[in-house]
């Protein structure tokens, strides 16, 4: 059951102060709070409600007492269908923004400001027009800045936005025929005095460029402002609703609703949703089986409004705090301030670390990771280039080691592919086999097979190959090439090729027979 408190009677009562003092705790110890907002935060400002006695729906039926049977009328989308409603829906409109560009944010706009720099405010959902609640920093839902920019249709960023306007923005003004959206300025509120609507710039500049190229022109919008009237689908409607099931599944711990009589359909049901989320805060049952007990400022759903709700909220609002807005949330910051003072506490001066005056530098810690540390690897010992055992010059000790890329595939190979140091163990033994197998052979009958005989000159006259000794003076000498390492560089293996033997062809003249 709803318990109605009234703003104006703190001093007198004490059950009522009491009452409030607890709605002021729970503001403060609260983690997660949603805030409902309607036209009502704003009177203050100087902007009119809808629905009071002196509200924006009899000024309209004042004003144009020929044109409208209700104000409610001249916030309906059925009245583009007419030329004249159509006229005086821009007139009004245009005086409109004209007060509310004069305007300046409440104590209320504040205070959900103050809510959400304490990392309290889950969300901010309002249903003005005004924009106000972007002068005091928070971010709303028809901002260029909330949402992507492509060629496809615009999204909203989730995580940007801090106030969902429920009925758009007047500050923005829309194309009818290609939803193109762009700032209000003041060449669009002259011509909505006028009581006319401007040509929208986007589908003027997409005709005149098929026209250039002979080809036929498109049809033309106009532009409206970006609200959202009655029976009406909200431009954004499905971006609202996935932020709305985020929210809701956040688990929000309180509500406060402020400034709304409670009247459309939409946003009853939004409350109810979250009213039933903060109600069932810190229910249910422990690990262990055994119920929770529900503390004192959990679960609260707190309507601050001049005039009471309906019968049908009886089972969902808890507390009607009747009085302006500005009084109470002036009230609960007062409260706050006694009652958790540490919340308030903010370091007016840097720390002084030493006689310079700079800032104490801290070194980051390192990250840790599972399992054993890895060795530490010296880069001058791994990944060396193997030395060149052909070399006759010494290594230069001054000289520092080049690092080798780690990767197998880049590493420097050695300087003989078929060297048998260097080689597989296995590699190793076939050529000692080889070697073993050669030295078996006999060489009188086989010895051709070492001649060089590629750079023998061929007798003219049908010279043969004669085998013998080499005598210097009479035939060109040329040592056969070997596969075996100097002794220097062979390494004590006993699989080590021995050295073959070497071989020399004489050439020489076969005397002719006279």
């Amino acid at each position: 059951m709803t318990i109605s408190l009234q703003l104006d009677a703190v001093s007198g009562e004490s059950s009522t102060r009491r009452a409030l003092s607890d709605i002021s705790l729970a503001v403060a110890k609260s983690k997660k709070i949603v805030v409902v907002t309607g036209a009502g935060i704003s009177c203050s400002c100087g902007i009119p409600d809808f629905r009071s006695s002196d509200g924006l729906y009899s000024l309209v039926k004042q004003r144009y007492p020929d044109i409208v049977l209700k104000g409610r009328d001249l916030f309906d989308a059925s009245l583009f269908r007419d030329s004249a409603s159509t006229s005086v829906f821009y007139t009004f409109i245009s005086q409109l923004k004209r007060s509310i560009d004069a305007a300046t944010p409440a104590p209320t706009h504040r205070f959900i400001q103050t809510l959400d720099a304490k990392h309290k405010l889950v969300r901010s959902y309002t249903q003005n027009i005004d924009g106000l609640e972007e002068r005091v920093g928070l971010r709303g839902s028809s901002s260029q800045q909330a949402k992507t920019n492509g060629k496809k249709k615009s999204k909203l960023k989730v995580k940007e936005v801090r106030n969902v306007q429920l009925h758009g923005d007047i500050h923005r003004v829309r194309c009818t025929f290609c939803s193109a959206e762009m700032p209000c300025t003041e060449e669009h509120l002259y011509a909505f005095e006028n009581g006319k609507a401007p040509n929208c710039p986007e589908c003027t500049s997409r005709s005149e460029a098929r026209v250039a190229r002979s080809a036929r022109a498109l049809k033309i919008g106009t532009l409206r402002p970006a609200i959202v009237l009655y029976d009406e689908p909200h431009p954004l409607g499905d971006d609202i609703g996935t932020i709305q099931t985020m929210d809701i599944a956040r688990k929000p711990d309180m509500l406060i609703i402020m400034g709304t009589s409670l009247k459309v359909h939409g946003l009853k049901k939004l409350v109810k949703d979250f009213a039933k989320v903060v109600h069932a805060t810190g229910t249910g049952t422990t690990p262990n089986g055994t119920p929770k007990v529900q503390k004192s400022w959990q679960g609260k759903v707190v309507f601050v409004n001049k005039t009471p709700p309906g019968s049908e909220w009886s089972d969902i609002i808890d507390y009607h705090v009747a009085g302006e807005t500005d009084a109470w949330v002036d009230k609960v910051l007062e409260d706050w301030k006694k009652m958790r003072p540490s919340d308030w506490e903010i370091q007016q001066t840097l720390d002084h670390t030493d006689e310079s005056g700079g800032f104490k530098v801290v070194k980051e810690p390192a990250t840790k990771t599972k399992g054993k540390a890895a060795p530490k690897r010296n880069p001058n010992v791994e990944n060396m280039p193997p030395e060149n055992p052909f070399s006759s010059q010494p290594a230069s000790p001054s000289k520092k080691p080049v690092s080798v890329p780690s990767s197998p595939s880049k590493r420097r190979q050695s300087a003989s592919h078929y060297s048998d140091v260097e080689s597989s163990p296995r590699k190793r033994r076939d050529i000692a086999k080889i070697a073993d197998s050669m030295d078996r052979l006999d060489m009188s009958e086989k010895c051709i097979l070492f001649a060089d005989a590629t750079n023998a000159t061929k007798n003219a006259g049908g010279g043969d190959l004669v085998m013998g000794e080499l005598q210097p003076s009479k035939a060109k000498v040329r040592r056969a090439a070997t596969s075996v390492v100097s002794k220097e560089c062979k390494p004590p293996s006993r699989n080590v090729a021995k050295p073959r033997a070497e071989m020399w062809v004489e050439i020489a003249k076969k005397p002719s027979i006279s």
